[in-house]
């Protein structure tokens, strides 16, 4: 955009506030999206994008971004990898592998805490995009982990709900001092039934 003397400026940012831990809205089961194409959708797909990209800068983590954590409640969630980036309308595991690893996972609605959760290593996700199509994913491990994390958001489930083994939480700057980052994930095992 352009302003007065040849002046430049972007685009209004919208980071908004990422709900933490105790926010009702964190326990919502969100509402399908309607009509993935509409001028709303584009709209939370840009404040998933810029309120990610603040929150990544403030906590030096994240991928994701679950549109309940910026008090939406709808089945959108938004990941940024790299250069890989989707907003993900109404998204769903269609399928798992038979193996799950162990994981301590972190989320931005409680980000000194991690909590070791167990998930599936493979997974197979639908989901549509803002120009309406449909797209699977075959998903493994780190990105496998973290779509069950955010699908999990757009049913009102936590991390917290389901920790694994003993002494499953964990502050997360004590954790680092004693672990490795490739300590985070743990190798794929057999499901046990």
């Amino acid at each position: 955009m352009r302003g007065g003397k040849g002046q430049f400026w972007r685009a209004h940012m919208t980071a908004r506030r990422i709900r933490q831990l105790g926010d009702p809205i964190l326990r919502v089961r969100c509402t399908p999206v309607e009509d993935p194409k509409s001028p709303a959708v584009r709209l939370l797909s840009d404040d998933l994008r810029d309120t990610l990209r603040t929150a990544r800068k403030k906590y030096d983590m994240g991928r994701a971004l679950a549109a309940p954590q910026i008090g939406a409640p709808v089945r959108v969630v938004l990941v940024e990898i790299g250069k890989f980036r989707a907003t993900m309308i109404n998204p769903e595991i269609t399928d798992v592998g038979a193996e799950d690893f162990q994981v301590w996972d972190d989320c931005f609605s409680f980000p000194n805490l991690l909590v070791r959760v167990t998930r599936a290593y493979k997974a197979t996700l639908r989901y549509t995009d803002l120009k309406g199509k449909i797209v699977t994913m075959d998903l493994e491990g780190p990105m496998a982990e973290l779509l069950q994390h955010e699908l999990d958001h757009l049913d009102g489930i936590l991390a917290l709900d389901q920790p694994s083994g003993l002494d499953p939480f964990a502050n997360k700057a004590e954790w680092e001092k004693h672990h490795k980052p490739t300590e985070r994930y743990g190798p794929p095992r057999p499901r046990e039934v």
